[in-house]
């Protein structure tokens, strides 16, 4: 079951996920997890990736149809 939506979106946008922990102070490993979504992160950290990919926080977490 997914849960959130980060890969896809890094994909779209040619990020890759090594960057995005740069960006947010966070292990590649923890990246990781939450873009394969076997872990997630809290309401701060998925407001952050949304900030730092300049999407809007609903882009992470459901598809466009859902929206």
């Amino acid at each position: 079951m997914k849960l959130n939506r980060i890969k896809p979106v890094l994909a779209e946008k040619g990020i890759s996920q090594t960057w995005l922990a740069k960006k947010l102070g966070k292990s590649f490993s923890m990246v990781n997890a939450y873009a394969c979504n076997r872990s997630q992160p809290n309401l701060d950290t998925l407001q952050q990736i949304a900030e730092i990919l300049q999407v809007d926080l609903k882009e992470l977490i459901t598809d466009k149809e859902e929206r």
